[in-house]
């Protein structure tokens, strides 16, 4: 099991570092190689996708290395190859690029905020999977994560996120349906992985009410992807209480 969560754990720290000059190293490899990884963060509101995106990114290149979090499509986007917007900001040659929520908005938010319709997300459901094996077979490599969160801590982090004005950049319009609408998402969330888990491009799930370890359980897995071996055997595995591949049968491991 992983360690109480407290913002005094000396461990915890030592820990991030660590892996932090581990995911430096694996950079300074890529950007001499030429390799190129693709890291999406998806997940419910307040799972800490910002928190583990600025813990990964926090010593790497700002110059091959880019977090992309882009906003509601244009009107022009939003008649473009659904696809479209996403490509310009693949990585290239020794660049890591994350998504802060991706083309999975289709089969999330969209959905269940009914911003396209069931035609378009059944499009998406069956595309997607072609699209990321393109991506893969092109040489690059495709970590997926899905964070999850429980109800309960869910609400709480909400509240403080209202509360506190340094996290007022933080609160959107979707916080305030993301409580009323848990079923909702629920549903989406289990259509979705079950049907873009793919062996070339599988999802990973982390359960996120303990931030500091999901964190660090998120680059240990990161890391153990997409470095060579003689970093990555220097890392311990994730703790599979907390980080685990999916599984099809196995969707009752995620919060209901």
């Amino acid at each position: 099991m992983g360690k109480p969560d407290n913002d005094k754990d000396d461990a915890y720290e030592a820990d991030l570092a660590r892996l932090q000059l581990a995911l430096v190293r694996y950079q300074q490899g890529a950007m001499k190689s030429g390799e190129k990884a693709l890291i999406i963060f998806e997940g419910r509101d307040a799972a800490g996708k910002d928190g583990a995106i600025s813990r990964m990114t926090e010593h790497l290149s700002i110059r091959a290395t880019r977090v992309v979090a882009l906003p509601k499509p244009t009107e022009l986007e939003t008649s473009q190859w659904y696809f479209q917007r996403y490509v310009p900001h693949l990585p290239s040659a020794g660049q890591v690029v994350i998504f802060n929520r991706s083309w999975y908005n289709r089969a999330g938010v969209e959905r269940v905020m009914g911003f396209s319709t069931p035609a378009q997300q059944e499009t998406f459901l069956r595309d997607v999977p072609h699209f990321e094996e393109m991506l893969v077979e092109s040489g690059l490599k495709l970590v997926k994560i899905w964070l999850d969160i429980s109800r309960k801590e869910q609400e709480q982090r909400l509240k403080e996120r209202r509360e506190d004005p340094l996290k007022a950049l933080k609160t959107s319009p979707m916080d305030d349906v993301a409580q009323e609408k848990w079923d909702d998402y629920s549903a989406a969330r289990n259509d979705m992985l079950t049907r873009t888990h793919t062996p070339i491009a599988p999802w990973t799930c982390v359960v996120t009410d303990k931030k500091k370890q999901a964190r660090l359980n998120v680059m240990r897995h990161v890391i153990k992807t997409i470095a060579p071996e003689e970093i990555a055997a220097e890392v311990e595995a994730p703790d599979p209480d907390i980080l685990f591949p999916f599984q099809i049968d196995a969707v009752g491991r995620l919060n209901p």
